[in-house]
């Protein structure tokens, strides 16, 4: 009796965004998206500080946002 079946095609089940604890440096936001979209650390948060910088009113509000509503993870 066999009991490897494949019960999914799906081989990877995507990830949900979180907060990443382990590499946070303020609240963990941009290391989460990082992890979620696969891309460095350090490009999400230079791309996150460039965004202050050119519109502070959306970016700060958007990321106070993201660190109160998403849910927080160790990886």
């Amino acid at each position: 009796m066999r009991y490897d079946r494949e019960y999914s095609p799906i081989k990877d089940v995507p990830q949900s965004l979180a907060k990443d604890l382990n590499n946070k440096k303020l609240t963990g936001v941009c290391a989460g998206i990082a992890k979620h979209f696969n891309y460095s650390p350090l490009a999400v948060r230079v791309v996150a500080i460039a965004l202050l910088i050119a519109i502070p009113i959306v970016t700060g509000g958007a990321y106070l946002a993201a660190s109160l509503i998403l849910p927080s993870r160790y990886y």
